[in-house]
């Protein structure tokens, strides 16, 4: 019991089994609209509105006067995390007890809102600021739910800030750079099954034991907090002629520390107190390499490699720094052993400028899970992803542009899960099942030539 929330805290930590489908472990994609609907092939390559610099500060260069951009991305979510519960125990028989643990649509639905401007300052200089949300997360289970032993609740809300500057060095190079400024804000909590009680009302277990079996629905360990940290990012682009451009950005990895309070029984022990705690998290670092190709006067193509480096995110370590500690005065407490590893995504995507004003745009992308099968968890039921993604925008006049976006995203191939927890050293709980499920993206971005 004592690792099981604080690991749903933190294995979720600023992300959301909605952001498990949309790009491995716990990363957001959803930074514009206008890139939603090509699946964003080619964006560190391209630059349509403000919204360029936050894939690549560089892009800024190739924006004229002063823009502005903002919108939001609807995500629709239908993710399911389905096996059994077995419960092993001397009280419960030699073959223990398997109960069904299927969980339906686990995340909450979402609007992901941005916002991006930009100022040329002269002809080599622009400067700009994206505001955005990288991680993000809503998810709850009933507290009686057969695996809500594992982690019941989580939210957690981010926000960057994020000011950058871009330099063309000549016809033919731009360079870009920024600083990452991230808000974290969340909270998270596990309680006790509704078997739990079954197992206080067996006739044949001793008085003494049941006694320390909380009932169903019991909080057993929470915890919320918020941070702000900082990074930075840089960029550059390549056009060696007039129809073909090279992107590479990279991002640097964030570290925050998630300070705040934790409680619940197995930490308070049925105390009326607060426990100070934190959660070290690093954000991975990401970088893109995108090309973008014209090949008429009306069609393009484009397309995009990604890598986040997820094997930093490698184990979870709370602690407890203030005067009143957990039960057994511990300080520290190992929450659990991630293994993630780096993952990858491939992106290609194509525009069609139908006429002047009409502008149409396809995507599909590859996004590898950054968790092999041996260490998926219910709590980051991480799997391969398929995109499939379509846009179209509009130029309402000289200087306003609106696109729109969807986007059908699902899990591809198997995602097995394999869990086991120790139920207050009575019992060894064990999921063991699969992780699967859809969401689909909606977008609009309203762009305005200033």
């Amino acid at each position: 019991m004592k690792k099981s929330v604080l690991t749903f805290a933190v294995s979720a930590a600023l992300m959301g089994i909605t952001t498990q489908v949309n790009a491995a472990g716990f990363q957001l994609a959803e930074y514009s609209a206008t890139g939603l609907g090509r699946a964003f092939a080619g964006e560190a390559a391209m630059a349509d509105n403000a919204a360029a610099q936050a894939r690549n500060p560089a892009m800024l260069a190739y924006l004229s006067g002063r823009q502005v951009s903002g919108g939001g991305i609807y995500v629709a979510t239908e993710v399911d995390v389905t096996g059994d519960v077995h419960i092993a125990s001397p009280v419960l028989g030699p073959q223990g007890v398997t109960l069904n643990a299927d969980a339906y649509d686990v995340a909450d639905s979402a609007l992901i809102p941005n916002f991006y401007y930009s100022s040329q300052i002269n002809d080599n200089w622009t400067w700009g600021l994206a505001v955005n949300s990288n991680y993000g997360l809503a998810t709850e289970l009933p507290a009686t739910h057969a695996a809500s032993l594992f982690g019941h609740h989580t939210e957690i809300t981010t926000v960057e800030f994020n000011p950058n500057i871009a330099y063309r060095l000549n016809d033919a190079v731009t360079l870009g750079a920024g600083v990452r400024i991230v808000y974290g804000d969340g909270s998270i909590g596990a309680a006790t099954p509704y078997w739990v009680g079954a197992i206080k009302a067996n006739p044949n277990l001793p008085a003494q034991i049941a006694a320390r079996l909380p009932e169903p629905g019991t909080v057993l360990k929470t915890m919320e907090g918020d941070d702000v940290s900082y990074g930075w990012q840089v960029g550059g682009s390549w056009q060696p002629s007039e129809n073909h451009r090279f992107g590479l950005a990279y991002h640097s990895g964030v570290e925050l520390e998630l300070s705040g309070s934790a409680a619940g029984l197995v930490y308070t022990g049925g105390q009326n107190l607060d426990i100070e705690g934190y959660l070290p998290l690093e954000l991975p670092a990401f970088a893109e390499l995108s090309s973008f190709h014209q090949l008429s006067d009306d069609v393009a193509l484009h397309a995009s490699v990604n890598w986040t480096q997820w094997s930093v995110f490698d184990r979870l370590v709370a602690y407890f720094p203030g005067e009143t500690k957990p039960v057994g005065g511990i300080e520290s407490d190992l929450v659990k052993e991630e293994n993630f590893k780096d993952s990858w995504r491939v992106a290609v995507g194509s525009t069609w400028n139908v006429n002047k004003d009409w502008t149409v745009r396809s995507g599909f992308a590859v996004d590898r899970t950054a968790v092999d099968d041996e260490f998926r968890t219910t709590t980051i039921p991480d799997s391969d992803r398929l995109w499939f993604s379509l846009g179209a925008g509009y130029r309402a006049s000289e200087n306003l542009t609106v696109d729109m976006a969807i986007t059908y995203i699902r899990a591809h191939g198997f995602a097995p899960i394999d869990e086991h927890q120790d139920l207050a050293g009575l019992a060894q709980v064990s999921f063991n099942g699969e992780a699967g499920g859809s969401v689909w993206l909606a977008g609009v971005q309203l762009s305005y030539k200033m």
